[in-house]
């Protein structure tokens, strides 16, 4: 029974992981389509601010929220500043002066190395030389996914801090999210990083005026793909996935959304697809292999002594 339960364990885990990517990967595509004659403001707080009213509702008819105090309030609303407000300004500011989608992916997947270097005097956790080596690996491979899209696009060299910035603020987030005694579920926290970044967003753009969309149904229909995808699917399992599996694993899966993104890329924007990418793509999955293995590796060890070291307490009784 033990082992049925561990597979479907596992089974959930995988399932996850592969919409988590998918869903990741659409919010670098659909920006590109939708900000080519739209302001990239006037898509992300569209994409926001009814999400908002409708998550709000939701949490307040399922009383989600309560036992929320004011300091978790605070926290939460600090990592939604970092991790949606943030990442997702940066993003789309990136694609609108045309960077290329898997580029600023690439960028952005300098973040497991950045959070792997961190975890330690951050957080107090300890990564494994085994960790290490499968997070090389899969950087090599983003680098090589990507490597023919450098130099593809016109934009200036100062627009390419933009994805940076997006990798910094999602840093930031995650390393407050793990570091919170909060814990708050997917649908409260999502609420409120959801809310903040639309209150942030709507403030924005009445002072720009870019606040009217316009009547389009393509428009209307990117709002809704960007709200759905990027942000309730792929945020929700972020957070989700982060407390199951830990933030070395999750860091290992964020490359292989340079590679699903490049494919996206290739087929619908006719952005550089070659043998070097399908090279990366290998690298990249052995990269994500290497370390997952590890971390059920420890994870099994782990259990292993607690359980060895319940037996010489309850024996030494």
């Amino acid at each position: 029974m033990s082992k049925q339960i561990g597979l479907l364990h596992a089974l959930v885990t995988v399932a996850a992981s592969v919409a988590f990517i998918v869903t990741w990967s659409a919010g670098f595509i659909i920006p590109a389509y939708a900000t080519v004659e739209v302001s990239p403001l006037t898509l992300l707080v569209w994409r926001f601010v009814p999400l908002a009213v409708l998550l709000l509702a939701v949490l307040l008819l399922s009383g989600g929220a309560k036992g929320l105090s004011a300091r978790d309030l605070r926290t939460q609303a600090t990592i939604g500043l970092f991790a949606q407000f943030g990442y997702c300004l940066a993003v789309y500011g990136a694609v609108a002066v045309g960077i290329a989608t898997g580029t600023v992916a690439l960028i952005d997947a300098v973040q497991p190395l950045v959070v792997a270097v961190l975890v330690g005097p951050v957080l107090g956790l300890r990564v494994r030389g085994a960790q290490w080596v499968g997070l090389v690996i899969g950087a090599i491979g983003v680098l090589l996914v990507v490597r023919s899209q450098f130099g593809s696009s016109e934009a200036p060299p100062l627009a390419y801090l933009l994805p940076a910035v997006a990798m910094v603020c999602l840093i930031i987030g995650t390393l407050l999210q793990r570091r919170s005694a909060v814990k708050s579920g997917v649908l409260l926290t999502l609420t409120v990083h959801v809310t903040v970044t639309a209150a942030l967003l709507l403030l924005i753009a009445v002072v720009t005026g870019t606040l009217i969309p316009p009547a389009s149904a393509s428009f209307w229909l990117a709002v809704v793909l960007t709200a759905v995808f990027p942000t309730l699917a792929a945020y929700g399992l972020y957070w989700w996935l982060l407390q199951r599996v830990g933030i070395t694993a999750l860091q290992a899966l964020l490359f292989l959304i340079a590679p699903a993104t490049s494919l996206a890329g290739s087929i619908l924007l006719g952005e550089p697809m070659t043998v070097v990418t399908v090279a990366g793509f290998a690298l990249c999955g052995i990269g994500v292999a290497v370390v997952l293995t590890s971390e059920a590796r420890s994870r099994e060890t782990n259990a292993s002594s607690t359980r060895k070291r319940d037996v010489a307490v309850h024996e030494a009784r």
